[in-house]
């Protein structure tokens, strides 16, 4: 028993040196590779098994090693084996206390706390577990109760440490269980290596694969067999931008974190990040994910290449509309552009375009989609006017910004000028000829732009042009076409013919006076005593006065509904203001453009103060002239430019009234066109709605009708999301050679949502 005595002392000498040494590593975390596992103290429990050789009648374990956080933590903790008390065991049979390393690590070092009380051949050793088998590095086999400290290393790694209370005698001997023996052992802190890296992965949404903007997901796991993780950082070209601690049983012991269990963490985890994309830069990123072990062993996966695009691109280079912004009389707009430079950014994919234009007209937002698409080709607008079509580009990741849109006027005019010979005086035919003719040319669109007058006898074949200057109006659309009569003409009729341009190239031809009757001007020779006579002839001058009248609407210019009666009335004075009884009046209506019905014509005779009144039946819109042919007494006189506008007729109807958000609403309905041809391409329908902040109606569709005048339509509901009530209407827009003025139906109501 001597040596062992001698063993014990060698043993807690050098376990006094190397406590001194880990006193060193106080405050420091573990080092790379390596960990510490506090056992039994520090109010801490221990991640160890008992087992007893002898199947569990020799022997007996018993443990206290969490102490109440109020208390002293290492005050009675302990781990201990006894011997059964009044019985026998064989030699080399013992019970232990065991600890063993994860799959993959090994121990390296060991310190702690032992005392016993040992009778009989029985001992305590400590040792390792190796291949070779258990290697004991401290053993005792007298009975020392006060706890003295231990250090130890183990070369090369123990898989696994044993504190064994055993019969240290042959297999044929025993051991005397009488009196009892028993080991203890505390506060352990266990060095363990691990030199295994963690695995570690990627995915989620940011890893899908083309460009990516705003907050994306990421996903990630980790494994490891030994220590487990327990830290996952997620990086963009080497910035943190996610760190995730995995939940581990550690305890913080003199400004170290020590592991309390053997394999402290979890060996398989996975996690989650929310990535603010906004904060890199455009282009292409590095993303990374490193997985972290107990052990501070570091294991990453190959990184993932992630395209971040935040920025919308800058507004198109250069655009440039085949054949120029001038009006044009073709409905057909092809425009081309340069994309900017996007330099590390994702390229440009798709061009937005929006085309605006009168009477609320908007296309709504369209997309013309592909990758550096750079022209828009064969775009069309509704109907002659100025539009403006406004674009701006859309990138692959998907950014645009409306702001930067270009805009580029659109316009059409393919309807010819208006052109009419002004009015000419009353004249005596044999006198002469005034000294000039002038035209009215009016183009609402792209304006008067040339024109010339030409004239030719009543017979001949050839046409002779005069000098002929176009004078500007007061409006933009308005202009005179004005040309000089040569002084030399002779007696004769002469017929007048005008040209006229517009600045799109439409041109129109009339040999007509704006009131629909022929320009000629006749010229006879006179004898001589008729001229003389003349000369001292003298006729009263007379005044006629005329107006149109429809319910409480009256003047020489009103617009009346369709399908409806009116009244021309008015009188016939003399210069003193007296009114002419009994005298015969010729009134003169002329349909407007487009009307299939002729010049009507009709007498009427002034009652005894002069007045006198028609009714003029329904029908399209004319022009009215009133004219009295005077006598032997009394000169003539005429009342023209007298105007009955008359609106379209349109009816329209929905199916269903009552859709969901998102539904579709079929509209349909009828032009009616009394004493008027539907214009070859069907006419021109307006569906409008009413904007209640606006206090207007705005258009949604525009359609045109068949040759009978029938129509049909659809719309979706596409930017609707509560309930609301939508009132529609159907607009017969004014249209060149269409003899009625704009017209709307009754409006009708659609519930949408709700």
């Amino acid at each position: 028993m001597p040596g062992a005595r001698v063993a014990k002392v060698r043993i807690v000498g050098l376990g006094i040196a190397l406590a001194l040494a880990v006193l060193l590593l106080v405050a420091r975390e573990a080092e790379a590779g390596k960990y510490s596992v506090a056992q039994c103290g520090w109010h801490l429990g221990a991640d160890a098994n008992w087992a007893d050789t002898t199947g569990g009648a020799k022997f007996r374990p018993d443990s206290y090693c969490a102490t109440p956080a109020t208390a002293d933590p290492f005050d009675g903790a302990h781990l201990k084996s006894f011997t059964q008390a009044g019985q026998t065991v064989s030699g080399t049979r013992y019970a232990r206390w065991r600890w063993d390393a994860p799959p993959g690590t090994a121990i390296t070092r060991v310190s702690g706390t032992w005392w016993h009380a040992l009778h009989d051949g029985i001992e305590q050793r400590i040792g390792g577990i190796s291949a070779a088998g258990f290697s004991p590095f401290a053993s005792a086999s007298v009975t020392d109760v006060t706890p003295q400290n231990f250090v130890a290393g183990f070369s090369p790694p123990a898989s696994a440490l044993e504190d064994r209370l055993l019969c240290a005698r042959a297999e044929s001997k025993w051991c005397s269980l009488e009196p009892g023996s028993w080991s203890a052992v505390r506060a352990l802190t266990i060095t363990i290596e691990d030199n295994g890296p963690p695995a570690a992965g990627l995915g989620g949404e940011i890893t899908a694969g083309g460009w990516r903007r705003g907050v994306q997901g990421v996903g990630f796991w980790g494994s490891d067999g030994g220590a487990g993780v327990r830290y996952g950082e997620t990086s963009i070209d080497g910035g943190r931008v996610a760190l995730t601690e995995y939940p581990c049983e550690k305890s913080l012991i003199s400004g170290e974190w020590r592991a309390t269990r053997m394999r402290p963490c979890l060996t398989g985890v996975s996690g989650s990040a929310a990535i603010d994309t906004t904060r890199f830069s455009d282009g292409n990123h590095a993303l990374g994910h490193c997985a972290t072990d107990f052990a501070g062993n570091v294991g990453c996966a190959a990184p993932v290449t992630v395209g971040i695009d935040n920025n919308p691109p800058a507004h198109p280079r250069t655009p440039a509309l085949a054949g120029g912004e001038e009006w044009r009389r073709t409905d057909d707009f092809d425009l081309s552009w340069s994309n900017p430079d996007q330099g590390p950014a994702s390229p440009i994919w798709g061009a937005y375009w929006r085309i605006t234009g009168p009477a609320g007209y908007d296309t709504g937002v369209r997309l013309a989609p592909g990758r550096n698409v750079a022209s828009l080709t064969d775009r069309s607008v509704p109907g002659p006017g100025a539009y403006t079509l406004h674009l701006w580009l859309r990138d692959e990741a998907g950014n645009d910004a409306a702001s930067t849109a270009v805009d580029v006027p659109l316009r059409l005019d393919n309807v010819a000028p208006g052109l009419g010979f002004e009015p000419t005086p009353d004249r005596d035919p044999a006198a002469d000829l005034p000294d000039s003719v002038a035209a009215e040319v009016t183009d609402a669109h792209s304006g008067p732009k040339s024109g010339e007058i030409a004239f030719r006898r009543l017979g001949g074949e050839n046409w002779s042009d005069l000098p002929t200057k176009l004078v500007p109006g007061a409006a933009a659309d308005r202009a005179r076409l004005l040309a000089s009569l040569p002084r030399d003409l002779g007696p004769g009729t002469y017929l007048f013919r005008a040209d006229a341009a517009d600045a799109a190239g439409n041109t129109a031809t009339t040999t007509r006076r704006v009131d629909g009757t022929e320009m000629a001007l006749r010229r006879v020779a006179v004898p001589a005593s008729r001229e003389r006579s003349a000369t001292h002839s003298s006729r009263e001058r007379t005044r006629l006065y005329a107006r149109l009248r429809w319910r409480h609407r009256s003047g020489t210019e009103i617009t009346v509904p369709f399908g409806v009666a009116s009244i021309l009335s008015g009188r016939l004075l003399n210069a003193d203001g007296a009114g002419l009884a009994d005298r015969s009046l010729r009134v003169v209506s002329r349909p407007s453009r487009g009307a299939l019905s002729r010049t009507r014509v009709d007498e009427v005779r002034t009652g005894r103060h002069g007045g006198f009144r028609l009714p003029l039946p329904p029908g399209p819109s004319r022009r009215i002239t009133v004219e009295f042919a005077g006598d032997e007494g009394l000169e003539a006189s005429r009342r023209p430019g007298i105007a009955l506008r008359v609106r379209g007729a349109v009816a329209l109807r929905a199916e269903p009234t009552a859709v969901p958000a998102g539904g579709v609403v079929h509209f349909s309905g009828r032009v009616r066109a009394r004493g008027a041809p539907l214009p070859r391409r069907g006419k021109l329908i307006a569906i409008q709605y009413y904007e209640t902040s606006a206090r207007s109606w705005r258009p949604v569709l525009f359609v045109r009708s068949d040759r009978g005048g029938r129509f049909r339509a659809r719309y979706r509901f596409r930017y609707l999301t509560g309930a609301a009530r939508i009132r529609f209407r159907a607009v017969a827009l004014a249209e060149e050679r269409w003899p009625y003025a704009t017209g709307a139906s009754p409006p009708l109501t659609v519930r949408v949502g709700g």
